[in-house]
């Protein structure tokens, strides 16, 4: 049995639609449109990319954008200006500093001097502190597009096997409060788990974000787990893959996320929500 596709290019189009629907109410209703700030500093292509994503999301839903470019030998105290300055604007409903910055800046500060009513990447302890503790403000994108799939999918986790694989800030560590929230059993695996092909095995639902192309094998996969693929990777050949063996995974999961056309695009649709609940907690 081959597994079905879970579709989150067609998930997010209609989590875009619903806020492009919110935000025309605001407007109708005389409310300032939302305003989302993305900060790129360097020429990272593929942050490039990422930034004239989310640029386009916002126009499709009627958030507006604004842009700010630094080089990438910019000083870190120039940065944290910035964001004072955004943090001050009360046009400014979110912000958005753009990972990986550069080598010489501290990634930590600069994401800790954003408020965090302003915080839509969901990053800043306070938000993360405030989803350990079951009151969350500003979720964690791609946690919480992961989130929505299972939802749009009607997947409960409730009383599930969850197994992460993979402990990041930015996935791993609040993919596992967000399914702790939802009452599921979790385990977070990392590079000092043993036999983790056996932790695998066990998972009625499976999140793997380690960035390593085809890490997890597709035999490990427990039959008819649901499988969430976070990672995306370039091949020496230009194809794209995920963090999970995918060709075998398939044909055990009952569902799964391809690479692209998966979790990726619910990672935009989140933060233009995330987006629009900022700009409601600033009314």
């Amino acid at each position: 049995m081959t597994a079905q596709l879970i579709n989150g290019k067609e998930v997010s189009q209609q989590r875009l639609a619903a806020v492009a629907q919110a935000v025309g109410q605001r407007t109708a209703a005389g409310l300032r449109t939302p305003c989302l700030a993305v900060v790129l500093v360097g020429d990272d292509p593929a942050s490039a990319v990422y930034v004239r994503n989310k640029k386009t999301a916002c126009q499709k839903s009627g958030i507006a954008s604004l842009s700010y470019e630094l080089p990438a030998e910019a000083a870190q105290d120039q940065l944290l200006k910035l964001v004072d300055e955004l943090n001050a604007n009360p046009e400014v409903d979110g912000i958005l500093v753009q990972l990986p910055l550069p080598k010489h800046i501290d990634s930590q500060a600069v994401l800790e001097r954003i408020l965090p009513h302003k915080d839509v990447d969901g990053f800043h302890p306070y938000n993360v502190g405030r989803l350990a503790v079951k009151m969350p403000l500003m979720r964690p994108c791609t946690p919480k597009g992961v989130m929505t799939l299972l939802e749009s999918y009607r997947i409960n986790p409730k009383g599930k096997k969850a197994v992460i694989v993979g402990a990041s800030n930015i996935v791993g560590r609040p993919q596992a409060l967000e399914l702790l929230l939802a009452r599921a059993t979790v385990t977070v695996c990392h590079s000092a788990t043993e036999n983790l092909a056996d932790e695998v095995a066990q998972a009625d639902i499976l999140v793997v974000g380690v960035g390593i192309p085809n890490f997890v094998k597709g035999e490990w996969v427990k039959p008819g787990a649901v499988v969430i693929d976070v990672g995306i990777n370039r091949l020496e050949d230009g194809s794209l893959c995920g963090d999970v063996e995918f060709d075998v995974a398939k044909e055990r999961a009952a569902m799964i996320t391809p690479v692209p056309g998966g979790v990726g695009p619910m990672t935009i649709a989140t933060l233009l929500e995330n987006t629009l609940h900022a700009a409601q907690l600033h009314d």
